[in-house]
Order: C-alpha cells, then structure tokens, then sequence
C-alpha cells in the first residue's frame, strides 16, 4: 500500500512535467535516471527524497513547496483540490495558455466552458 503522501507529491510530479510538456523520459534524462524511475515517483511507490525534491523542483521550475500544496496536516490528499488532474486536462491548459491574451483566447474559453454545459 502506498503512502497517501507520496502519491500525492507524485501526481504533482506528474501534473507539472506534463504542464511543462515533458516526457517521462525527458525529465528522467534532465536528473540523471531512468523513465521507470520516475513512473515510480509519479505512482507513489518509491518515495522522493530531499536532494531528489529539490532536483525535482528546479527540473521543473517550481518550489520544494509546491509538491505539498493541497495535503492536510496529517499527510492525507486534500479533498477540496479533488483528484489529480488528467493528462487531457493538463494538456488542454497548456494549449490554451500558449494562445496570446485577448479575444481568441477568449473566444476559445466560452467554447470549452459551453460544452461542459452541454454535456
């Protein structure tokens, strides 16, 4: 059984490397392991220890903190931040954020927004 914890810090492993639009492999390379290495990392099962964190967060282009955010005093994933987001959603926000601000982007909002709607 894997601890909440560490698969809590592996799905924001996980969300930001695909935010950035890295591969598994691409990040493993950037660290100096392998791509099994960090599917362990992303799943949980091996736990990511402070020197690796810290690896992880300057990969990345975050804050040690960041992998921490959304976890509850005891260790335990918040319930409010809801489960981890998608491949598909994290993708979809890195297209949309790559659209220059103003009405496109816009424009594309209200159409993503109106199919929820319709769903």
């Amino acid at each position: 059984m894997y601890h909440k914890t560490d698969v809590h810090i592996g799905h924001k492993i996980r969300e930001r490397r695909i935010a950035k639009g890295l591969s598994q492999a691409a990040l493993a390379e950037q660290l100096g392991i392998t791509f099994q290495q960090i599917q362990k990392y992303e799943s949980g099962a091996n736990r990511v220890g402070g020197s690796r964190l810290w690896d992880l967060s300057k990969a990345l282009g975050v804050p040690v903190g960041y992998f921490f955010e959304g976890l509850e005093k005891e260790g335990t994933a918040a319930q409010a931040g809801g489960p981890p987001l998608s491949r598909q959603s994290l993708e979809l926000a890195r297209a949309i954020n790559a659209i220059p601000e103003g009405d496109i982007k816009e424009q594309v909002i209200r159409l993503v927004k109106a199919f929820t709607k319709s769903g």
